[in-house]
């Protein structure tokens, strides 16, 4: 018997979440945006016209009772439909970040757990072939003593792309180059070093677009607690498109950089080990996706249906959600403080930082 599907937000990200659901044989049985057209829109491009419900309230969702709904809103309205679906018993896949609040996702992680329900982080890239095996090799101690790794995310967005959506670049909705563009290889970075962290110094600005509310760039070091340091750079400035986006990963024994549109690429791999050739690796991990997105939902949404049936945990759960936004709201914080910032971190959220730029 195959799961009941619904998708809530279809917007620039929603083609790859059904298209995975059609690949993963998901039974879509609604799609769901304040903007019917673009539900209409979307269920056409599939051939889902007439054949799947559109609807502009997500809680009328509920009557078809659908078993999993992925949630690809604007980022601030992700929290509380999150709880109104689990208050349902509907298990969740949740665009990135889960939420812009730290008291949204603890109650999220809270309140999953009191119900039962499963809720996927839509990390994605986490799946990429690079990433899959660069983690492997952490885990078999290749690397020896982890010492250092960095993310860099150098983007371009346009006017063009903020005016398409109003919500883009709010403190309220969105945030900005870290919360938004960068919180995939953030999130990267936090897992492949070894997740906990100590303390967080952030800088953020706005530099070249005045017509949003938040960052355009932001820098950070962050110090894990197993010792290492990670080094963070995300910007949307950078001239004329989209340049990079790279993950550095430095040990005693290992280096490995990752690089292409996604992190999809291994373009450097050496360890004292010797234990496989480079050039082979190379290869054989190699992806070309055809956009930033990469390929990783397919596989995301295995998973998830997978750790339904079973009943186990996703491979990328509401606590791992938790740990990319809270390294950002991190900075955040760091930047307009002053200060370094030390970790765990309670009740923050993006809205906290509403006027940062004000000139």
């Amino acid at each position: 018997m195959s799961l009941k599907y619904a998708l809530i937000g279809c917007g620039r990200i929603s083609f790859n979440h059904v298209a995975a659901a059609i690949k993963n044989g998901l039974d879509i049985v609604a799609l769901c945006d304040i903007v019917p057209q673009k539900a209409e829109e979307l269920a056409a491009e599939f051939g889902l016209s007439g054949k799947v419900k559109i609807v502009s309230d997500y809680r009328e969702l509920f009557n078809d009772k659908p078993d999993l709904v992925a949630i690809a809103t604007q980022s601030g309205n992700r929290g509380q439909i999150a709880l109104d679906c689990i208050e349902q018993g509907i298990h969740l896949i949740i665009e990135k970040p889960i939420t812009l609040s730290l008291h949204e996702a603890d109650e999220i992680i809270k309140r999953s757990k009191e119900k039962g329900v499963k809720v996927c982080a839509c990390h994605q890239n986490r799946f990429n072939k690079s990433v899959q095996k660069l983690r492997e090799a952490v885990e078999q101690g290749r690397f020896g003593k982890l010492l250092h790794g960095t993310a860099h995310i150098r983007w371009n967005r346009s006017k063009e792309y903020y005016e398409q959506a109003p919500w883009r670049g709010t403190w309220e909705l969105d945030g900005g180059a870290l919360m938004n563009q960068g919180i995939h290889n953030i999130d990267l970075l936090r897992w492949i070093m070894g997740s906990d962290i100590v303390e967080v110094y952030g800088v953020t600005d706005n530099k070249e677009h005045s017509y949003i509310e938040a960052e355009d760039i932001g820098l950070a070091i962050v110090k894990f607690a197993n010792g290492s340091l990670g080094l963070i750079e995300g910007t949307t400035y950078v001239y004329p498109k989209n340049l990079e986006e790279t993950l550095y990963i430095f040990g005693q024994k290992g280096t490995v950089k990752l690089g292409g549109k996604s992190v999809n690429i291994i373009e450097e791999w050496h360890f004292a080990d010797g234990l496989d050739d480079p050039e082979k690796v190379k290869e054989k991990f190699h992806e070309n996706p055809p956009n930033v997105y990469g390929y990783g939902h397919d596989p995301l949404y295995k998973d998830v249906m997978d750790a339904i049936k079973n009943d186990r945990k996703p491979y990328i759960d509401a606590v791992e959600g938790r740990k990319a936004l809270e390294l950002v709201l991190a900075i955040y914080k760091s930047s307009i403080d002053g200060n370094k910032v030390k970790l765990p971190l309670d009740g923050v959220s993006s809205i906290d930082f509403k006027g940062m730029f004000n000139k």
